[in-house]
């Protein structure tokens, strides 16, 4: 079902130097050669899994080839040539293979599942697609650098049908990127025919939908591979723009060997094996007298010792012996804050006035600092968070963005690849769904995986209160605190929403930053002028008393302070701030000091970080507790969208009667 080009290769056309002609040569045997010596170790079963791109191979190396060293590339399971292409080291690439800890992820990672700041590499994760919008990230940095370089990204066909594919080459053509798609239509998404991925003559016609220059060439060919790849970057480069590249070949071996190719007909392989890159490229080679047996066989004989000597250093290594104390401290970068003092004047700030402010601080002090998000320039933002930005700090660093949340959340990692900080606003955190693949597996994951900044804050409006109803009122915090790579911060008044929002965009780890759209405009109090930064990870006490502990964060906050006024009990109330990570000295603290433990939080109850809370108090409090830990929390049904059924599901509504019942105990 796959069209298969019949033309012959043509070398002869290109005026390629002997030099060039056999440093592509070699380029291309050597991840051939790599490939058969791996299916060897495989049958004996000296390796666990391999990703074969037998065939493939003048893909990647013919587009890394034509490319600068410093220019980014996002391969994919079957893109060796890119690795070997950039020179890596035979030994420790085959240490990362192996799991062994002097890999690139220090056994964290399989396969290509890695990046390398050195080689200019930012390998995938499992979910194919997601790195496209890194590209995206890494061109912008490019535009905003002023630097004349390109990025390429890797896609199969069968990665061309998830929703990244096309959001990234949506937001690289909207924003002019200087990124070079690459699609490897093999033929086979695992067992998936193209007849059953996608209804088009041809994937290159793609770019039509998306204003973007494209092309399908014959993937097996390396010199119109190489020259192709060549004159699209040296034209992108004096007209930055992205472009999509179709390469047709074929898959020889299956998804993974584990899979086999019996689903595969016969016939495809009769076809595509008489249009081998290596094989081909080789005779032609041969019959211009530019290579003789001899040579070909004394770099066959040198390659083979390069892979035979990285073997036997990556099969020397040592089992590694698990460090508990390493793999968790190396989950985030280590990183301490230097506090900055808050100064002596101050001015009025409701919770939005302070956040604003904030990030007007934070535009000032980092002057490459970018802020991505739907309708934040011209229009300020749906709450008007950054009115005035745009005059102020021009379009190329405050930037309106097309609706597809997943993209501008990868091209926010992809700006940091290249040492830039970035926030992006989610209109609503609801929204944050559409990004949630990027957050939880890309951002969160990958300086565990690799050593790699995700340098990152996500500001997420949330929160009821205020009668939009189900898909802008969600309280989505927990949803992350279980995800580790993470920070999550959720302040609950003007003067800890300007400190937090400074420390989260000082730290060099990825922030969920939550501001809770019904005390936006609610409540106002005195906040420094200046600059100033508060502790991620350190809960406040926003209230003290002795017979109940109310731990709690965001409206909880004030809802606590308003019930115990009320009713008149003494409580501590416990203002978490940072949810994750939880500040466990001061919640032992104050349940010591108590005695009685209420967890008040406007999220729902199942799943919700009171239950975490509890565990933890039940855990390692027991002794001090006088009454059994009790939550108060929301409904466990959607926010619903009328006022009077929104004031019954919110938490509030039950808070009075709890607190009375359990100070009855």
């Amino acid at each position: 079902s796959q069209t298969v080009h019949h033309i012959a290769m043509d070398y002869s056309k290109y005026a390629y130097t002997q030099d060039t002609l056999i440093h592509l040569y070699t380029s291309l045997i050597k991840p051939r050669l790599i490939e058969e010596k791996m299916l060897i170790l495989l049958r004996q079963g000296k390796v666990s899994k391999w990703f074969s791109g037998i065939g493939q191979e003048a893909i990647s190396v013919g587009v890394t080839s034509a490319m600068d060293e410093d220019e980014y590339i996002m391969p994919l399971h079957r893109n060796l040539g890119v690795f070997t292409t950039r020179d890596m080291p035979l030994d420790k690439l085959f240490m990362q293979l192996q799991g062994a800890e002097s890999g690139y992820s220090q056994g964290r990672e399989r396969s290509f599942h890695f990046g390398s700041n050195e080689h200019h590499i930012c390998g995938m994760i499992s979910h194919l697609g997601p790195q496209l919008a890194l590209a995206d990230g890494v061109a912008l940095a490019h535009t905003l650098k002023k630097e004349s370089k390109i990025c390429a990204a890797f896609s199969g066909e069968g990665g061309t049908s998830e929703g990244d594919f096309h959001e990234a080459l949506n937001v690289a053509s909207v924003w002019n990127l200087p990124v070079l798609f690459v699609i490897e239509n093999n033929g086979y998404g695992l067992s998936t025919t193209p007849d059953q991925q996608y209804n088009c003559a041809s994937l290159a016609d793609r770019g039509i939908g998306y204003g973007m220059e494209s092309l399908t060439i014959d993937g097996n060919d390396i010199l119109n591979v190489y020259n192709t790849v060549t004159e699209i970057r040296e034209s992108m480069l004096k007209n930055p723009r992205p472009f999509l590249l179709e390469c047709m070949t074929f898959r020889m071996r299956g998804h993974e060997e584990a899979s086999g190719t019996k689903y595969m007909p016969q016939e495809l392989f009769d076809i595509w094996g008489k249009k081998d890159p290596v094989q081909n490229f080789e005779n032609y080679l041969l019959e211009q007298n530019i290579l003789d047996e001899k040579m070909i066989e004394i770099f066959k004989d040198s390659i083979h010792d390069e892979i035979q000597s990285g073997l036997d250093i990556a099969f020397s290594q040592k089992e590694i012996i698990p460090d508990t104390q390493k793999e968790l401290m190396d989950v985030l970068i280590p990183y301490i804050q230097t506090p900055i003092t808050a100064g002596t004047s101050t001015q009025e700030m409701r919770l939005v006035d302070a956040i604003k402010d904030g990030l007007h601080e934070a535009m000032r002090k980092y002057d490459d600092l970018v802020i991505m998000g739907q309708d934040i320039a011209g229009y300020g933002g749906v709450f008007k968070i950054t009115d005035g930005f745009l005059a102020e700090f021009g379009k190329e660093r405050v930037r309106n963005t097309p609706i597809c949340e997943s993209a501008i959340v990868g091209a926010a990692l992809g700006l940091s690849l290249k040492g830039i900080k970035s926030i992006v606003e989610m209109q609503f955190s609801d929204f944050v769904t559409c990004a949630f693949n990027q957050i939880v597996n890309n951002l969160a994951k990958i300086h565990y995986r690799w050593g790699q900044a995700a340098d990152v804050v996500i500001r997420m409006p949330t929160g009821a209160g205020v009668g939009a109803g189900p898909f802008h009122s969600q309280s989505t915090e927990a949803w992350f605190t279980h995800v580790p790579g993470l920070k999550v911060v959720y302040p609950s008044n003007a003067y800890d929403a300007k400190g937090l929002l400074l420390a989260a965009i000082e730290d060099p780890n990825p922030v969920l930053f939550f501001e809770h759209k019904a005390l936006y405009r609610s409540h106002g109090m005195e906040v420094p002028l200046g600059y100033y930064n508060l502790p991620i990870g350190k809960a406040a006490l926003a209230k003290e008393g002795d017979e109940i502990s109310i731990i709690t964060y965001g409206a909880g906050v004030l809802w606590a302070i308003e019930a115990t006024e009320k009713l008149g009990i003494e409580c501590d109330i416990l203002d978490l701030r940072t949810l994750s990570p939880l500040d466990y000295e001061a919640i032992e603290k104050s349940v010591r000091k108590c005695g009685k433990v209420l967890i008040l939080h406007e999220d729902t109850l199942i799943g919700g970080l009171g239950g975490e809370l509890s565990a933890w108090i039940a855990e390692h409090c027991f002794d001090a507790l006088d009454a059994p830990v009790m939550r108060c929390a929301s409904l466990d049904t959607p926010v619903p969208f009328n006022i009077e059924l929104e004031k019954n599901f919110l938490a509030k509504a039950r808070l009075e009667d709890t607190l009375l019942r359990l100070q009855s105990f």
